[in-house]
């Protein structure tokens, strides 16, 4: 009997996690429907629904004056080498995983490292997904999902400040 209850009490305790899940992901979705820019973001490679709100968010909303170059973004998130410099003298160091937002630099890395694990199983078909490739070669699954979470930040931060839409460049047939 006292099995029985435990086991009731679990299943009540599942259902309303996936209830609760459920209500996240349709908030989620009308916060997406409610700004187009989240809209664009989603079709960058390695961006879901909670990565285009979370880049969104981070990179300015409305304002937009938080940095200057989607290069300082991407450094803010911890995605570009950490600088040793001194004298003139410019030294990088490795990716910096200490940073203001490590949440959104963790999703980021997960995002581009399943694109990574499925390009490197079959065919290029943009010019992106042959640099990756060729990167993933050269230096390894992980130090490409970096470089592609990198590209991601950048070019979300291009495609917010000039309003543009992102468009992959096909490989000529």
């Amino acid at each position: 009997m006292e099995f029985r209850q435990a086991i009731n009490a679990a299943k009540n305790q599942f259902e309303l996690v996936v209830q609760t899940i459920a209500t996240y992901d349709t908030s989620l979705e009308k916060s997406i429907q409610i700004h187009p820019d989240c809209k664009k973001l989603l079709k960058l490679e390695g961006v879901g629904p909670i990565n285009a709100v979370n880049l969104y968010i981070s990179l300015g909303c409305a304002e937009l004056g938080t940095f200057d170059k989607g290069k300082n973004a991407s450094a803010c998130i911890g995605l570009t080498p950490i600088q040793h410099s001194t004298g003139g003298k410019v030294k990088l160091g490795t990716i910096g995983k200490k940073c203001k937002n490590s949440m959104l630099r963790s999703q980021l890395i997960s995002g581009a490292m399943s694109v990574v694990r499925q390009v490197v199983k079959r065919e290029a078909k943009t010019k992106k997904e042959m640099w990756l490739k060729a990167l993933a070669e050269r230096r390894g699954n992980k130090c490409a999902a970096v470089a592609l979470a990198n590209k991601t930040v950048r070019t979300s931060f291009a495609m917010l400040t000039q309003g543009t839409e992102y468009k992959a460049e096909l490989l000529a047939a």
